[in-house]
């Protein structure tokens, strides 16, 4: 197989240099490189923070993010930076099936997972609470109750302070980590108020969440996979069209005609509709809230003195 090429590893960076090329080309460095970096691992503890998070991301945004997860883990560097990841190595989640393995399984989430920073490293750690949370039943089955809460717990204490992520990035990453199990969970029973709900508190976040929630499914069933993506693909479809009909101006209500003859002792006639031409184009300029009671708009009327320049014309007949 192809290696990477050597290079002398002299000072605390030199431990992350090889990683960048990993991530492009998925080669890894050569065994004595390995092993030389595995033998000062502990020295990655020198690096500042920021300066971790600008060593890791470009190549955890590269083609071959789950190699450069390997590579750390097989040079300490993992078990060095975040032993919480590292932790899940080997860490059954499914009687002992490989690919149920936390850290295989994460492997393959980061890889599935698209290349923006918020989301690779959203990824690598959203499985890190599983470890404290496994449970194992009576009838043999395994629970992760609570994992995501810790997860954001394990995340707090450790990666956040570990690698200087930005700002936003580590709030971005912190939600994701908390949220990630949300959006597979829709399974086409929701109501509308459910998905409203869930996209008004997921907005700043719901492309990143999305994405993960994609990333996140590594079921080697191609009918369980086909169901699970179809089944985010629906909820992101009933959010967007949701979100169109909300956007559309809410109609005045019924009724209002004759409240507002009542209230302003107007006679009917096509002067009504001339003054409800009026109320509608303020609620489409945004100057009013349409869907409102009708008491609201007759004070509006009265307020704007909207009925100036409104002639007023009774029916042939009518008398007031």
């Amino acid at each position: 197989m192809l290696v990477a090429r050597s290079i002398v590893v002299s000072a605390p960076q030199d431990l992350l240099r090889p990683l960048e090329e990993i991530g492009r080309s998925g080669v890894l460095p050569d065994a004595s490189l390995t092993a030389q970096v595995a033998e000062r691992a502990d020295v990655v503890r020198e690096l500042q923070p920021a300066e971790i998070y600008e060593g890791l991301t470009p190549a955890l945004c590269g083609r071959h993010p789950h190699a450069v997860l390997q590579w750390l883990r097989d040079t300490r560097v993992l078990a060095v930076l975040l032993p919480e990841l590292d932790a899940t190595v080997s860490f059954s989640q499914e009687g002992g099936r490989r690919h149920k393995d936390v850290w295989e399984h994460t492997k393959a989430v980061v890889r599935q997972s698209v290349p923006r920073p918020t989301v690779r490293w959203a990824a690598a750690l959203h499985d890190i609470g599983k470890v404290p949370t496994r449970r194992f039943l009576p009838d043999g089955k395994v629970t992760f109750h609570g994992h995501a809460e810790e997860g954001v717990r394990m995340f707090r204490r450790g990666p956040a302070k570990v690698i200087g992520f930005p700002d936003d990035v580590r709030e971005r990453v912190e939600v994701l980590i908390l949220h990630h199990l949300r959006a597979g969970q829709y399974d086409g029973s929701w109501t509308d108020s459910a998905v409203r709900r869930f996209h008004r508190e997921m907005e700043p976040f719901l492309g990143d969440l999305l994405d993960l929630s994609r990333a996140d499914v590594t079921s080697k069933r191609p009918g369980k996979r086909a169901r699970c993506l179809r089944m985010i693909k629906e909820l992101e479809l009933r959010i967007e069209a949701l979100a169109q009909e909300d956007a559309k101006p809410k109609p005045l209500p019924a009724g209002l005609g004759n409240l507002l003859m009542q209230a302003l002792e107007l006679p009917p006639g096509k002067h009504l509709a001339e003054l409800r031409q009026r109320l509608e184009a303020l609620c489409e300029a945004g100057e009013l809230e349409g869907g409102r009671e009708a008491e609201y708009y007759v004070t509006v009327t009265r307020a704007r003195g909207l009925m100036d320049g409104i002639v007023i014309r009774p029916p042939r007949g009518f008398e007031g």
